[in-house]
């Protein structure tokens, strides 16, 4: 694995293969768990769609994350994204996870 100043120089050249590497995690520094944590981030600063947030909490929990971690991952997010955000992503992560909140909420 080239070292963080190669790969940030290669970055900011637009080499495509350093994101086509780290896109499939190849060459990560991080491990499977925290990638899967850092991409949900990811999906709920952007606004992610529901299927998107099934894949990336398929493969948290794949790489050992905790339910409880998962939803942490929202309520850690929200200083910086801000609560509309985190409120809207909020079902979309409870259906991956495999809960209906609009049944908890009747």
């Amino acid at each position: 694995m080239p070292n963080y100043q190669e790969r940030l120089r290669r970055i900011s050249l637009n080499d495509p293969r350093v994101l086509d590497d780290g896109a499939a995690g190849a060459g990560s520094a991080l491990d499977p768990k925290t990638l899967a944590i850092a991409r949900l981030a990811s999906l709920i600063a952007v606004g992610g769609s529901e299927p998107s947030f099934g894949e990336q909490t398929d493969a948290a929990l794949s790489a050992g994350a905790t339910t409880d971690e998962i939803v942490d991952v929202l309520i850690g997010v929200s200083s910086i994204v801000g609560e509309p955000r985190v409120v809207s992503a909020a079902p979309l992560l409870a259906l991956a996870l495999g809960l209906d909140v609009d049944s908890i909420l009747d």
